[in-house]
């Protein structure tokens, strides 16, 4: 039997303790995988911060403070303790009505809000009414039907808002509940009722007092508005 040089026995045992070669192939797949692995922690953060943002900002910053809205959502989801509302909001309306809206659900200014006037075959009503004298007009309306061919018609299932100017503290909410004629004076359109018909006529049909005051209390428990749906 051979016998091993010593010296080829110490090269056998520096090969063994070499270490092992990397090839750039796994490099580059321990390096791919990292980038997932960020990308993904980074898409889970940005969805969570969004979810705990709550709804988001329609307005971008001009110069001098001055803001300006672009991008207006395009419906609104109105949350009530007898189910939820989705309007789609009209481009066509007036834009500092639209605007003001959008800024008031944005610092969930509607969010408790009662409806507190409900006439029947008309309109519900959310907020404080900003011209009281009308509600008895509303009323024998309601009561009568009135229709008259030639004045501009609002449909029924339209959100609007009162005519009257509107403070920051006051922003009245109305959703007809069939279609009626020569409102044109008394309340704006800014949106129509797509999802949740059934809902606005459950409301409608709640017990009423004789000042159209609801005897049951029901709210808006939340709003959101949404690009899409």
């Amino acid at each position: 039997m051979a016998r091993i040089k010593p010296q080829a026995l110490l090269i056998q045992s520096k090969k063994k303790k070499g270490p092992a070669r990397i090839g750039l192939r796994t490099i580059i797949t321990w390096v791919l995988v990292v980038i997932v692995i960020a990308f993904s922690f980074y898409a889970s953060y940005t969805y969570w911060q969004r979810r705990q943002g709550g709804q988001h900002d329609f307005s971008i910053q001009e110069p001098h403070g001055s803001t300006k809205k672009t991008n207006l959502p395009g419906y609104v989801v109105l949350s009530t303790e007898k189910g939820s509302i989705t309007v789609e909001l009209s481009k066509d309306a007036p834009s500092d009505v639209l605007e003001k809206f959008v800024d008031l659900c944005q610092k969930g200014f509607f969010k408790g809000m009662l409806f507190q006037c409900i006439v029947k075959n008309f309109v519900i009503q959310g907020g404080k009414l900003q011209k009281p004298e009308i509600l008895e007009e509303w009323v024998y309306k309601g009561k009568s039907r009135l229709q008259i061919d030639s004045s501009p018609k609002h449909d029924a299932f339209m959100l609007g808002t009162s005519q009257s100017k509107n403070d920051d503290q006051s922003f009245d909410l109305l959703i007809t509940t069939t279609p009626i004629s020569d409102l044109n004076d008394s309340l704006v359109a800014f949106g129509r009722v797509i999802h949740g018909k059934d809902v606005v006529q459950e409301i409608e049909g709640i017990d009423t007092d004789e000042h159209c005051q609801p005897k049951l209390s029901v709210a808006i428990v939340d709003v959101s508005l949404k690009q899409e749906i």
